[in-house]
């Protein structure tokens, strides 16, 4: 289900305060890049990752990350993309209602 934008704002909120949980470098999305993802994806919902590359690896990797999770991305600014992906168990953050 997409976001609507309300939501958007409320999760672009959040990711303020936020640390990068993963940097993805040289080695690009190897397994274990994408197993911490997976993790602080399932765990937190909202993450903050950085993107060590030029501008045009870095949007392969955010939609790569986008397609391998279902992710939701919430904002790129520079080298930092935060992700969202609702945990269906046992959610962690409350969204807003549709506008």
């Amino acid at each position: 289900m997409p976001l609507s934008t309300q939501q958007v704002r409320y999760l672009r909120g959040l990711t303020h305060n936020l640390q990068p949980v993963v940097t993805i470098a040289d080695k690009g999305l190897s397994e274990n890049v994408l197993a911490e993802i997976d993790a602080a994806l399932v765990k937190h919902e909202l993450i903050k990752v950085r993107l060590r590359a030029e501008r045009a690896l870095r949007e392969q990797w955010i939609e790569a990350v986008i397609q391998k999770f279902k992710a939701e991305k919430i904002h790129v600014i520079g080298q930092v993309a935060c992700f969202y992906k609702r945990n269906s168990k046992k959610p962690v953050i409350a969204l807003p209602g549709k506008a």
